[in-house]
């Protein structure tokens, strides 16, 4: 074991023995050089909750011989999360001669620094995307800066200077000197498990799932961190001080996703980023859904083994997972055992984990030919908001058209993320009509007992669950190009 984290901070290398085990890399780098910090200033503190993106900062990492760059929020990323990568923040993006880099350049040039707070969050941003080679367009800036809130307004300057610095291929010192980079990044990357201490709490990095499985069971009341998005937010927002973290991002193999025996099958610790190309491949009703979880920053660290071990009756995955008859791997010291997705959830925050489990994998079977899929999100903001309700429905129908087999989830209806298994007995044999669906609206009343709060009433979260269910046959039988069918097939483009 070792108590030691590296990192590059820019080109510099870094070492902290035992750093704070929730310390964020935001506290970090505005602390003062003599308590340990590094006192770079231009990453700012907004909302500390990774909404507002004033914090924004960028990870490198290597990708074999290459470096990929994300972007990431520094309030709600602990310190030890920097283990074996590279952190860049607005201060490291210009030459040593003073040169501008040309994000920085662009939005000087294009009038997009406002007010300036929020000015450093843009920039590395924009960085991000520099170096992701999406371009520049519209809808590639807007989903790279979704993340990031402009106070003063300045979003059409700011989308101008994204589109023209990030349109051709990223030619700065940072991809010259990738390949240099990448391989003193593969040289830090520490081969024994992180144990650092500091003022009564531990923070554990495994790199096996049998040392996870081991430091679960001995510590069966530890908070397993994969990206952080929430964990985090327990920290800056409810001041709560985890005794022991135990961290799963360093683990081999436990991000890998491949197709295998007629399933996605997705690590737990796979991010909503390293998933969207291959869930959207199979489902591309997903990708709205997933565009509008949180930021780019968000689902670049978040990840869906996360949301569905975090037991949200309000989180997005698992209504999707459950609809689509998904299965998760658990795992601990006394072996594996499968469950089916909505096994899973046993109440408000409570799931089937035992003392000592993990969720280790999930597995979501490939779709058959004539699978209809859609999920829907209703919240109050298009971006960055939490559901009201989210509602996922599969369908397939038999040679006549009559309904074969359904699967009906809803997430915000009750304690857990639940199907609404009357709402599909009323459709079971059925045709595939306003009237069959009717009774399956009507069976939804019988089934779900909402609550009221500040998202939505009682009485709506009911009315959009119908509704929804009445969307998805109005869109399953609009013909192509009608308004309908034209809907459907924007959102699925978006």
């Amino acid at each position: 074991m070792r108590d030691t984290i590296r990192f590059l901070f820019g080109e510099t290398e870094r070492a902290i023995t035992n750093p704070a085990p929730t310390a964020t890399v935001l506290e970090w780098l505005r602390a003062p050089v003599e308590d340990g910090g590094a006192r770079a200033c231009g990453t700012k503190e907004g909302c500390a909750e990774g909404d507002c993106g004033a914090c924004t900062v960028v990870l490198g990492e290597p990708d074999g011989p290459a470096m990929r760059y994300r972007a990431a929020n520094a309030c709600i990323l602990f310190l030890p999360a920097l283990d074996g990568k590279q952190l860049l923040t607005v201060e490291h993006l210009a030459d040593p001669d003073g040169t501008l880099h040309p994000v920085q350049q662009a939005m000087v040039a294009h009038h997009g620094a406002q007010c300036g707070f929020c000015t450093p969050g843009f920039v590395m941003s924009l960085f991000a995307l520099y170096h992701a080679g999406r371009g520049g367009a519209r809808p590639a800036a807007l989903e790279a800066l979704a993340g990031n809130l402009c106070r003063c307004t300045g979003y059409r300057p700011i989308l101008d200077a994204a589109r023209a610095a990030c349109a051709g291929p990223a030619a700065d010192r940072f991809a010259a000197a990738a390949a240099a980079t990448a391989a003193r990044l593969h040289a830090l990357a520490a081969r024994d498990m992180l144990c650092a201490s500091r003022d009564g709490q531990r923070f554990l990095a495994p790199r096996t799932t049998a040392e996870l499985a081991a430091a679960l069971a001995e510590y069966p009341d530890a908070t397993v961190l994969a990206g952080g998005t929430d964990v985090g937010l327990w920290v800056t927002k409810q001041h709560r001080r985890p005794a022991t973290l135990v961290a799963v991002e360093h683990i081999a193999g436990f991000a890998d996703i491949a197709e295998q025996h007629g399933m996605l099958s997705i690590g737990a610790g796979a991010t909503y980023s390293a998933a969207f190309a291959g869930l959207t491949a199979h489902w591309p009703a997903l990708a709205p859904l997933l565009r509008r979880l949180g930021s780019t920053q968000i689902r670049n660290r978040g990840t869906i083994g996360g949301n569905v071990a975090n037991a949200s009756p309000i989180g997005d995955t698992p209504p999707a997972l459950i609809a689509l008859a998904a299965t998760l791997t658990l795992q601990s010291t006394a072996g594996t055992r499968r469950i089916d997705a909505e096994a899973f959830f046993h109440g408000y925050r409570r799931t089937a984990l035992a003392p000592g489990e993990f969720l280790a994998r999930i597995d979501i079977p490939l779709p058959v030919p004539g699978d209809v899929f859609a999920i829907y999100k209703v919240s109050k903001r298009m971006e960055q908001d939490i559901s009201a309700v989210c509602a996922a429905f599969r369908l397939r129908r038999g040679p006549d058209g009559r309904v074969a087999d359904i699967r009906i989830a809803y997430g915000g209806m009750a304690a857990v993320p639940r199907r609404a298994a009357a709402a599909e007995r009323a459709l079971y044999g059925q045709p595939w009509t306003q009237a069959a669906v009717a009774a399956a609206m009507a069976a939804l009343d019988t089934e779900f007992a909402p609550i009221d709060d500040m998202r939505a009433s009682a009485a709506y979260r009911r009315l959009v669950a119908r509704n929804l269910l009445l969307r998805f046959l109005l869109q399953t039988t609009a013909a192509p190009d009608t308004p309908l069918g034209l809907a459907e097939k924007e959102e699925m483009a978006a």
